[in-house]
């Protein structure tokens, strides 16, 4: 009988908001957000480009931080500006006359 040592808990990351998302996910929110030719626009790189999928995207950035950098950087951006435009109709939801 072996007494095994329990793995290391993984440190608890509630502020980022990349955490628990897959790289598919964040590929196919972008793609589905700025569509595949502005994405290519936004981050030039082939695989966005030339015959676009999300399947050529992931193999290309597993194999690629620099490119998942740009990726995961645009995401967050994305993100940001989503939140920006929510909170801004909130206000004109409770401010009516106000232009």
């Amino acid at each position: 009988m072996t007494d095994a040592a329990p793995a290391p808990a993984r440190p608890a990351q509630p502020r980022n908001p990349l955490h628990g998302l897959t790289l598919e996910a964040i590929v196919t929110a972008l793609a589905g957000h700025y569509g595949w030719e502005q994405l290519s626009e936004l981050v030039p790189i082939r695989c966005f480009a030339i015959d676009p999928s999300v399947s050529s995207s992931l193999k290309f950035l597993r194999k690629t931080p620099w490119a998942r950098e740009k990726v995961e950087s645009l995401y967050l951006f994305m993100l940001r500006e989503q939140r920006r435009e929510q909170q801004q109709q909130q206000q004109q939801q409770q401010n009516p006359n106000t232009p």
